[in-house]
């Protein structure tokens, strides 16, 4: 016998990023507050930037700025603001090939010359940038920039800080994202020589057990050969507020009888109507009903009390047409509790009813306890 063996792929490497990148900032620039306000029309603005990548979500590097405010009046040559310094930038990865835009902010400490004075400020920004080419090398888009120049006391003068707007477009170059090289591995195909295999002989012939309801559990094991259900329970259904066992038909939520009384509350039949769901998809399904009660009050009282609660419960069974001699109801009082009685939460769950499944049919066909 002749086999075939393959080994092959395709290995690539991810994108470089780029740690250098110099950024201008052309814009228009508006005076915030007086005296500058009143003094000055809307002017115009330029930043150069140069950074470095510390890391794919942070830059820093020194700033150069220019700012231009123009005026009619005599002191004109003061609109003009030379600024020298650097700062810090927060960026949206530009290797994030899942979207082009890539939102950012900075700000920068400032050394700022206007005139003959020599003056400390700050500018913060926030703007987008947007790739041009496929390398992302070139990077376009708006900011809006505020800058803040600090005044110092001086005799005869307005001393108020100079704040301004720019607002304008970004565009930086850089190295961009450049794809390292792909490898290629090669496929290798090999044949295997695999010596034959003798024929097999089948002695017995296959018998195949009987599934009346095909749903792949055999009769032999299917507590509900007639009913389609999975294997894990038992091949019965899935029901919604029960589930069937080999041992029990376990209850998903708590039966409620009235205070101190064998009447069922309204809100537990639909729960005992999928008892009666699975009694009846089952007909060879025989169960004892059991009452359990805690240790509160008289214990003779506690035991005729759980009597009468199996009593009444099958009694809702019945009513339901299943048939009395499939089942049994028994009280066992405070005798088997589930946890202590000596807390509120242990005798909550020892006042329970139990569905045990019993593995012959009942002796007892009016199914009266004894």
């Amino acid at each position: 016998m002749v086999g075939l063996a393959s080994v092959g792929g395709l290995i690539t490497t991810t994108p470089a990023l780029a740690d250098v990148s110099v950024k201008l900032e052309p814009g228009v620039a508006i005076p915030l507050s007086a005296p500058q306000s009143t003094i000055f029309d809307t002017g115009g603005g330029q930043s150069i930037k140069a950074l470095f990548g510390v890391s794919r979500y942070l830059d820093i590097g020194p700033a150069v700025s220019f700012l231009f405010l123009p005026s009619e009046a005599p002191l004109a040559a003061s609109g003009t603001v030379w600024g020298f310094g650097g700062g810090l930038r927060l960026k949206r990865p530009h290797d994030q090939l899942t979207s082009g835009v890539s939102p950012w902010l900075d700000a920068d400490l400032l050394y700022l010359r206007t005139g003959d004075l020599d003056r400390l400020g700050f500018d913060a920004a926030l703007g987008l940038a947007f790739p041009v080419d496929d390398a992302r090398s070139f990077w376009v888009g708006p900011f809006v920039r505020y800058q803040q120049t600090f005044d110092t006391a001086r005799t005869g003068y307005d001393t108020r800080d100079a704040k301004v707007l720019l607002a304008g477009l970004s565009v930086e170059f850089g190295s961009g994202v450049a794809p390292k090289p792909v490898v290629i591995v090669e496929k290798v195909v090999e044949r295997i020589e695999a010596p034959p295999v003798p024929p097999q002989v089948v002695t017995q012939p296959v018998v195949s057990c009987p599934d009346r309801d095909a749903d792949t559990v055999p009769d032999t094991i299917d507590r509900c050969p007639d009913v389609v259900g999975p294997i894990e329970s038992g091949g019965c259904p899935v029901y919604q507020k029960v589930v069937v066992t080999k041992e029990k038909i376990e209850l998903k939520e708590k039966l409620f009888f009235a205070w101190d009384r064998a009447e069922i509350k309204p809100a537990s039949f639909a729960l005992l109507d999928d008892v009666v769901k699975a009694l009846q998809d089952n007909a060879a399904l025989h169960i004892q009903i059991e009452g359990h009660t805690d240790t509160s009050g008289d214990a003779t009282h506690n035991q005729q009390l759980s009597e009468r609660r199996a009593a009444s419960v099958r009694d809702y069974l019945t009513s339901h047409r299943i048939a009395g001699d499939r089942l049994v109801a028994k009280g066992f009082g405070p005798s088997v509790p589930l946890e202590t009685n000596a807390t509120s939460a242990g005798r909550e769950r020892n006042r329970r009813v139990e569905f045990v499944v019993l593995p012959i049919t009942p002796a007892t066909p009016n199914g009266s306890s004894k």
